[in-house]
């Protein structure tokens, strides 16, 4: 019984590492896509979106019948019950890089990319997200309280970008427009951010037994 559970849980780690890979692709092809113009992308990451849904669904299925069928003890409730709350912050990274890749169809950063930090956050969420979900799968507690620290970086470009922002509206008030919706942009890149750090919470608690925040 217990090595059909192992297997069960190593097939969890399986779909959550597809599910985190699938929210990097999401967020990479919606910051390509906005900073080249490129539709492509954006619809790529729309379609990155719908399997992350879809992924979300199939994960949530999986640790009910964990939690069902397999009687878990308490460290392994805590894995389950850990898993589902990633699932859901993962969710809303896609919800969000889908949210950018809309933009993408009113935004022109041909004038204003040079001077924007928007390409630096988005790296830095895709290596957040990447990170969180891995030391869920390695069991690596100094990597997810090291993605935590990333979070300030994130905080710090997202200040960046709306100082960059103040100074592209005054040098041209004719760029108004696109200041407020690269200012959008950026505060998805800083959620998705936050997102990635809610998911290396929910692995400290999974190790520890204690959430960060309680």
């Amino acid at each position: 019984m217990r090595s059909k559970f192992d297997q069960q849980l190593e097939l969890l780690n399986v779909e959550l590492i597809r599910m985190g890979a699938l929210c990097e692709e999401a967020i990479s092809a919606a910051a390509k896509a906005l900073l080249d113009g490129d539709e492509a992308l954006a619809e790529a990451a729309k379609a990155a979106e719908q399997e992350i849904d879809d992924k979300e669904r199939a994960i949530e299925s999986l640790c009910m019948k964990l939690l069902l069928q397999q009687q878990p003890v308490a460290r392994d409730l805590r894995v389950i019950s850990s898993a589902l709350k990633m699932i859901s912050d993962m969710e809303r990274i896609g919800d969000q890089a889908e949210d950018i890749a809309e933009l993408t169809r009113y935004v022109n950063m041909v004038s204003a990319s040079s001077r924007l930090h928007i390409g630096d956050m988005a790296r830095a969420t895709i290596s957040m997200v990447t990170d969180s979900v891995d030391s869920f799968v390695h069991k690596d507690l100094s990597l997810a309280r090291a993605v935590c620290d990333e979070d300030d970086k994130v905080d710090a470009l997202f200040l960046e970008v709306k100082r960059e922002l103040i100074d592209l509206i005054s040098a041209d008030s004719s760029k108004g427009e696109l200041g407020l919706d690269l200012l959008m942009v950026a505060k998805y890149l800083e959620r998705i951010g936050d997102h990635a750090t809610n998911i290396a919470e929910w692995v400290e608690y999974s190790l520890t037994g204690t959430h960060p925040k309680s």
